[in-house]
């Protein structure tokens, strides 16, 4: 873990924050090329109503478009999350070398603990950092949780 690693996670995890203030699930992720950001994107399943609106994706097609091309091998993602299928597919997709994620996901991440993608016979095999400010992200997720639970058992039957 490199101190770049750790500034631009923390700017993932503001992007999360940004996502929890509207009711989405606090993910946020990072493109960046060399030490500047080129693509941002947050969780807005609930916003836009489709389930295609997570952050990787949104930071990946951001990068694309700065770049002006859908090959991003020479920029690193960051993202708070362990990338699901459908982000680590794109992530392979746009031949992105490198992964930078803070919190597991036990129930759908791609990258290791479900399944992993990367290592699968695909034409492209990212390489992966884990845990980087993981506690940071973990926590935001728990409170998010936490708080839904809440709430819904505070609703009348």
């Amino acid at each position: 873990m490199t101190q770049a690693d750790i500034t631009f996670m923390t700017e993932a995890l503001a992007l999360a924050r940004e996502a929890a203030a509207e009711g989405e699930v606090p993910v946020g992720c990072v493109v960046t090329l060399g030490d500047r950001i080129v693509g941002r994107g947050r969780n807005r399943r609930e916003r836009d109503r489709t389930a295609l609106a997570h952050a990787e994706l949104e930071a990946i097609a951001q990068a694309c478009n700065a770049l002006g091309g859908w090959r991003l091998w020479q920029c690193t993602l960051y993202v708070t999350l362990e990338p699901c299928p459908m982000c680590a597919g794109a992530i392979i997709n746009a031949r992105i070398p490198r992964v930078v994620y803070g919190a597991t996901d036990p129930k759908a991440g791609a990258c290791g603990s479900v399944c992993s993608l990367f290592s699968m016979a695909f034409n492209h095999h990212p390489q992966v950092e884990s845990g980087v400010l993981e506690e940071e992200a973990a926590g935001l997720l728990r409170d998010f949780f936490r708080s839904l639970r809440e709430k819904r058992k505070s609703l009348p039957d």
